[in-house]
């Protein structure tokens, strides 16, 4: 049973209950699910990841105290600690030091700031270069299973798209790093004998092209253990998955390093052809830094527009 399914059950057979019968009043304030960091959040956990923070629970996101106040959230509180400590088979846990609390009784507020960095849960447009877009992606991911009010589900819906603006921005930058990376540095490390910095130019392009394929799919980015699941699901793009694997995986020997390099030159050309599908380029060439000035130059924003090109990066 993954996590989310085992969270659903538990708050089904003992979480609604315990609102119904000791707080009615506050069943159409609270949001109830499922959300934040860890796989089962994403719907990527499995056996292996049941080896620590793994166990029945769900979150009562609560509104500000001047709906809900601190007695009520107290009284909140220890209600649900006092629900079953073990369900289907699964024992709640000791904390692990890099874990923390992601079960229970939380201010949407508090949710918000340590998410984002403001209590609001809303974005400016430059605070999407601020915040890592895993963080984004952590605040709008799981399962919302109750939310009378709609406030804590709307918030989280206007999060779930990145402005055009912002998008182009870090589209532009990621697209110059993998020229820069991937079709000038590449080669000339290996033509100075520099095996393993061409190697790293790989990986830098790799980095920036597994972006800007998430990017061209309107996608947020989620943290680097699951970025290569995320993009076999993408719609657009998911084939480059292997290429882009064999790019920070395959050895260093001579015949490969060029075979890389053949490699690095197709995700491009299937990259450009991308964005000459979703209309974001006006360069007619196999130049990166052609089409990422050109992407750069479709941003609305005049301020942003200007800034420089590896800002979003």
């Amino acid at each position: 049973m993954q996590g989310l399914e085992l969270a659903k059950a538990y708050y089904e057979e003992y979480g609604a209950p315990m609102l119904h019968e000791q707080f009615p009043e506050l069943e159409g304030l609270i949001a109830a699910g499922l959300c934040g960091s860890g796989s089962e959040c994403l719907g990527y956990d499995d056996e292996v990841s049941q080896d620590h923070d793994f166990e029945a629970g769900f979150c009562l996101f609560l509104p500000g105290e001047d709906v809900i106040d601190r007695q009520t959230a107290f009284r909140l509180e220890r209600a649900y600690a006092k629900l079953p400590k073990e369900f289907r088979g699964f024992k709640k846990s000791l904390l692990s030091p890099a874990g923390g609390n992601r079960h229970g009784v939380v201010r949407m507020s508090e949710f918000f700031l340590a998410k984002l960095g403001t209590p609001s849960g809303e974005l400016s447009a430059y605070d999407w270069f601020r915040v890592p877009e895993y963080s984004i992606l952590e605040t709008v991911n799981g399962e919302i299973w109750r939310d009378d009010s709609g406030i804590f589900t709307a918030k989280r819906d206007a999060l779930k798209r990145m402005p055009e603006d912002a998008r182009l921005k870090k589209l532009a930058g990621e697209l110059a790093t993998m020229a820069q990376s991937g079709q000038y540095n590449y080669l000339r490390c290996l033509d100075h004998g520099e095996e393993g910095a061409a190697q790293l130019a790989a990986i830098h392009f790799t980095q920036a092209a597994l972006h800007a394929v998430f990017l061209l799919n309107h996608a947020l980015m989620p943290y680097y253990k699951w970025q290569f699941r995320a993009l076999r699901e993408l719609p657009r793009l998911s084939d480059l998955a292997p290429s882009l694997y064999r790019l920070i995986s395959s050895g260093g020997g001579a015949d490969e390093m060029m075979d890389k390099y053949m490699t690095i030159e197709n995700v491009a050309s299937a990259v450009i052809a991308e964005l000459q599908a979703q209309g974001i380029t006006a360069a007619v060439c196999g130049d990166l830094s052609k089409h990422a000035a050109s992407v750069n130059d479709h941003i609305a924003d005049p301020g942003l527009r200007n800034e420089d090109l590896f800002f979003g990066v």
